[in-house]
């Protein structure tokens, strides 16, 4: 028996939570069952809580160093699970890692260069490369039965007109987790054009089906990869807007910290330093139950998709709280199938059209949840299909 209790229904409806209080402006209606936006529904564990509540205690809140035991903390946390050694100098603390992401673009990149990404994919990326006056090139994932892929053979083209490329690894939304195989094929293409990647790693901890993250820089040269890390997704700390980049190459450093420093942004904040030293340092016993119940969500969901909803096919995934649903098989535009679903069902998705090319006709479901909250969405889903198809045949 597990010490934590996911299972566990918290009240989060009027805290300001965007994934509960933005349903009546996003779906029009204020009962359905969320499972759209990427954070969970479970407490993060109880040393963050613990560490949160002893600063509050401290009755200022000024402005704040980052302490080298936040960095240690991140060290040691990496060195264990991925086996990475991230020397100090190469890390930067930031502001999240959208804004880390429009920074490094800036900084590396002028305006009409190309910036390459793989759609389906987190939509931030699109808009990081736009509202930069970036030139987007897509390079879009092959569907296979058996889950994504990168098309490299077109990527090895395209880079040779681009100077950054942008990484989702794991990726959200279709949960790969990609191998040594593609990632080394990744870096070869990138050290015969110069191409820099960008690697959001944000999803590194959340693994599933015993699959293994290989962390891009550790196979990379120094100025290859810039990667992104963060505690935020891993412990349900999102909100608290700290996030790191590992950037080995003292040049790229430099100008990605101009970049911050020009647009006079801090992530310098007492209470976000104070919950990642103590999610790194305490949390780990409390996430691996979260992938094991997560693991188990997965596991029975797919099987009552198989037996109530074969139609609606669910891509294979290996990394990431989210699972990519292909209901092309309704046969609804974009717009229809988000409405059947909140309408009928009951529940909010995340529509596949708002990651880019081939989302269409797709929806991604937040598995983060407690499994009863999970399994009701479920029925109410299957009986909303139960009822259109006797639509279909009256």
């Amino acid at each position: 028996m597990s010490q934590f209790d996911f299972d566990q229904r918290l009240q989060r409806a009027a805290t300001g939570a965007q994934k509960y209080d933005n349903r009546k402006a996003l779906f029009g209606r204020d009962d359905v069952i969320p499972l759209w936006v990427a954070d969970m529904d479970f407490a993060c564990p109880s040393a963050v809580t613990a560490a949160l509540q002893a600063r509050a205690a401290h009755p200022i809140y000024g402005y704040h160093l980052f302490p080298d035991t936040l960095y240690q903390a991140i060290q040691a946390w990496y060195l264990k699970r991925f086996d990475w050694q991230i020397n100090k100098t190469d890390l930067m603390m930031c502001p999240g890692v959208v804004p880390s992401i429009h920074a490094c673009i800036n900084a590396l990149t002028e305006p009409g260069d190309g910036v390459i990404v793989q759609p389906p994919v987190y939509f931030p990326f699109f808009s990081a490369v736009t509202e930069t006056g970036r030139k987007l090139i897509e390079n879009p994932l092959l569907a296979t039965e058996n889950g994504y892929r990168m098309n490299l053979v077109s990527l090895a083209e395209q880079a040779r007109h681009a100077k950054l490329f942008i990484l989702c690894s794991p990726h959200n939304p279709v949960g790969r987790v990609w191998d040594e195989y593609e990632l080394r094929a990744l870096l070869a293409i990138a050290e015969q054009t110069g191409l820099v990647i960008l690697s959001d790693e944000i999803h590194a901890d959340l693994l599933l089906a015993q699959s293994q993250h290989t962390p891009l820089a550790k196979l990379a040269a120094p100025g290859q990869v810039i990667t992104a890390i963060s505690a935020s997704k891993t412990f349900n700390i999102a909100g608290l807007n700290l996030s790191s980049l590992v950037v080995p190459d003292p040049a790229q450093k430099q100008a990605i910290d101009a970049e911050f420093k020009r647009w006079h942004v801090s992530a310098a904040n007492p209470f976000s330093i104070v919950a990642t030293e103590a999610a790194y340092r305490s949390g780990e016993a409390w996430l691996d139950a979260l992938l094991d119940y997560v693991e188990q969500t997965r596991q029975q969901v797919c099987a009552f998709f198989a037996a109530q909803m074969p139609f609606i096919r669910i891509t294979p995934i290996q990394g990431t709280y989210l699972l990519w649903l292909d209901c092309r098989a309704l046969k609804m535009n974009d717009n229809a199938l988000q409405n059947f679903w909140v309408q009928q069902a009951g529940v909010g998705l995340s529509p596949g059209s708002l990651f880019g090319t081939g989302g269409n006709g797709f929806m991604r479901m937040n598995l983060a949840a407690p499994r009863n909250m999970i399994l009701q969405a479920c029925q109410q889903m299957a009986e909303a299909c139960e009822q259109l198809r006797y639509q279909q045949q009256s």
